[in-house]
């Protein structure tokens, strides 16, 4: 692909980019997204027609839609990142060898980056300037139901910073060919790291078929474990926030486990809690004793929804809770709510997740939250790097060498 070709020259182009021109181009790609409000809304609007006939679900389409007031907080978390501390060129750490010679390990970028991604168009402006920040250079690959906004905020984008960094440190693959996906994620000779971020099918095709390095970004099959000891009123509060506040993100809670000495306390309070959104309940036959929901199955607690769909299962423990997470949890964020401080150093300890929570709500799995301005998305992997992507997380390191003649005996 010539697009490709065009990247891995502008990635030497980009080793050279200083801070100031960085920061004076994400400054201009914030002016940018205010200034084209009305243009970028005509072409989200496409796509909302599209994803509309074509039934997407209620969920999916908020997922795609940019409003004027969405656009203006993606011009604000630009700004986030501007104020960020610039992780290029950081010394990591010095050694002063005995023959003298200095070495130095030094932070890097990681180079060309390719992403694979679905809906949230927001998405291509968080790692264009995470990207730009750290000079990278990307390479995104959209889904078919965001061409239009996508195209138009790499249109809003090049234009903006045209004139300071080079013309194809940010690229856009518009074809939707699965094929062409795969000439991307097996181009070695182009691409150093690939990142999928979707649903659970295009994470595992890419993963499986990729020839370039991957960093996999995970499905949210994500928990919450109410402990007998746990503040009902925290309970409920963290329960509906991490299910209903946006259910359609990878944060979003999809299986509670309520330890049975509060079941007949909690769920009642949960159950009426959750009918005020509609929200479809599947429980195991304990919870079934105490609410009226339909039957669970394995296959209910192996699921995303990504709408106000929830299950319930009462424990008897909270290794039990422990035990059913192993089993179905996709080692993104889960939680626990407790008044036990060791009850809950026992489920962060245990609990092999990315991001574990105790008495917080799942959906600050978010880079924006973690104070990293923006994010790439949610490792779920263990190796480089692991939650959320933020700016050292899209960087390498080289070691620079300084010596004076020195060889080695």
């Amino acid at each position: 692909m010539q697009q490709l070709q065009e990247a891995k020259l502008a990635m030497r182009e980009m080793q050279h980019i200083t801070f100031e021109q960085k920061q004076q181009a994400l400054q201009n790609i914030s002016q940018a997204l205010l200034n084209n409000l009305d243009f970028i809304c005509k072409e989200n609007a496409k796509d909302i027609q599209f994803a509309k006939d074509i039934g997407l679900s209620p969920a999916m389409i908020d997922r795609l839609l940019l409003s004027k007031e969405r656009i203006t907080n993606m011009a604000h978390d630009v700004k986030k990142v501007i104020a960020l501390e610039d992780p290029i060129g950081e010394v990591v750490r010095e050694i002063n060898h005995t023959n003298g010679m200095r070495i130095e390990q030094v932070r890097v970028p990681l180079g060309v980056i390719g992403i694979i991604y679905e809906s949230r168009p927001n998405v291509t402006v968080d790692i264009a300037t995470l990207c730009l920040k750290t000079n990278n250079v990307c390479v995104l690959k959209g889904g078919k139901e965001a061409v239009h906004s996508n195209r138009a905020l790499i249109t809003v984008m090049k234009e903006a910073v045209g004139n300071i960094v080079p013309a194809h440190c940010i690229q856009l693959l518009e074809t939707t060919k699965r094929e062409d996906i795969d000439v991307l994620i097996t181009s070695n000779d182009y691409i150093d790291v690939v990142i999928p971020r979707g649903g659970a099918g295009l994470i595992q095709h890419v993963v499986n078929h990729a020839t370039v390095p991957v960093i996999e970004t995970g499905a949210g099959v994500c928990h919450l474990y109410v402990d007998c000891e746990a503040d009902v009123g925290k309970a409920l509060a963290i329960a509906i926030n991490g299910k209903v506040q946006r259910p359609s993100v990878c944060n979003a809670l999809e299986t509670i486990l309520v330890h049975q000495e509060i079941a007949a306390t909690y769920l009642p309070k949960l159950k009426t809690a959750l009918d005020a959104y509609d929200t479809t309940i599947y429980g195991d036959k304990i919870t079934q004793q105490y609410i009226l929901c339909e039957k669970a199955t394995t296959q209910n607690y192996a699921t995303e929804y990504g709408d106000c769909t929830v299950n319930i299962k009462v424990v008897t423990s909270i290794n039990q809770a422990i035990d059913h997470i192993y089993q179905y949890s996709t080692k993104h964020s889960d939680c626990i709510v407790s008044a036990n401080k060791e009850t809950c150093d026992l489920f962060l300890q245990s609990v092999d997740s990315a991001c574990v929570y105790a008495n917080a709500s799942t959906r600050f799995s978010d880079g924006g939250q973690f104070g990293f301005g923006a994010e790439i998305g949610i490792s779920t992997q263990k190796l480089h790097a692991r939650g959320p992507l933020g700016l050292r997380e899209i960087t390498s390191c080289k070691y620079k060498i300084y010596g004076d003649g020195q060889i080695r005996n």
